[in-house]
């Protein structure tokens, strides 16, 4: 069993590879590869990649029951969750993309409250809000958020997915306890490829491979190898010591990353908002993070 600090780790460096691949993954589609064409990419990378590990690790039975349970699972969080999350994003910005996502904690606080009977502490409540308010602070302050024709059905798809996003959490949350991440992966994976075939099939049939550039070759590997494979088994390895509140809370790190990114690349400047926004989001991540017992006595 791993420990909470490695666990943090683990959902840290998710958060991170998820920053980037909300640009990164635009950058694509759909001017290379239409949506539902780059998620049967990933979910056929995944599902090759989870697998093709496992062979090294000690096998599992999963027990006849929890196979429709995993299936469940594999509708909210490897099929439709990221059909409507790519859908969505081939047609909004990216800002406007990581704003709705901020919702998701708060989703799966009101879910784990309801179907898990989770005890929310007032630690807890306090940080998801702070870092919630920080997060809005960062991504709305100084933006231009790009409009389109098709901006609301595309915001709407966001936000089905961080409510499928969240769904996933409660769902996996007892599997992760009792199986192991790669045999609950390939698995998960597995079912998504059937279910995403329908919808992929035709599209990605219609990628021109040899026209595309070296560069989206690339960033079609990163997402493929880092935020579907490496990213997803990180949380699901974190989620066996995490609740799923606490996991939920790193989505709020995505803007600083994404900014932090920006400001490498030189596409950002810092100025005192940017740094009390995260400021916030940190203060806030660490509250919902924090054990309790912790707190001072």
């Amino acid at each position: 069993m791993i420990s909470r600090k490695t666990a943090l780790l683990l959902a840290f460096l998710a958060a991170v590879i998820y920053s980037l691949n909300y640009t990164i993954a635009k950058e694509v589609m759909p001017q290379y590869i239409k949506p539902y064409a780059f998620i049967l990419l990933r979910v056929i990378g995944g599902t090759l990649l989870f697998w093709i590990v496992s062979i090294f690790i000690k096998k599992e039975k999963i027990a006849s029951r929890d196979y429709s349970r995993i299936f469940l699972a594999s509708i909210f969080g490897t099929a439709l969750n990221m059909l409507s999350f790519f859908k969505g994003l081939s047609m909004t910005s990216p800002i406007s993309a990581s704003a709705i996502m901020v919702t998701t904690p708060i989703i799966v606080l009101i879910l784990s409250t309801i179907i898990l009977k989770e005890r929310v502490t007032k630690q807890k409540l306090v940080g998801i809000f702070i870092g919630m308010f920080g997060a809005i602070i960062l991504i709305v302050y100084g933006q231009n958020i790009e409009s389109s024709s098709n901006a609301i059905l595309g915001n709407t798809l966001i936000l089905i997915n961080s409510i499928l996003y969240a769904l996933y959490l409660i769902l996996i949350n007892n599997l992760t306890q009792k199986y192991q991440p790669l045999t609950l992966a390939k698995w998960l994976y597995l079912f998504g490829l059937f279910l995403v075939i329908p919808f992929g099939f035709q599209e990605f049939n219609e990628i021109e491979w040899s026209i595309l550039p070296l560069s989206v070759l690339l960033k079609t590997g990163y997402v493929v190898v880092f935020t579907t494979f490496i990213a997803y088994l990180f949380n699901i390895i974190a989620i066996k010591k995490l609740k799923p509140t606490t996991l939920s809370i790193f989505i709020y790190l995505q803007p600083v990353l994404a900014t932090i990114y920006a400001l490498v690349v030189g596409s950002d400047s810092l100025n005192k908002i940017k740094i009390i926004a995260t400021i916030l989001i940190f203060a806030g991540v660490y509250l919902a993070t924090r054990k309790p017992k912790e707190i001072s006595q």
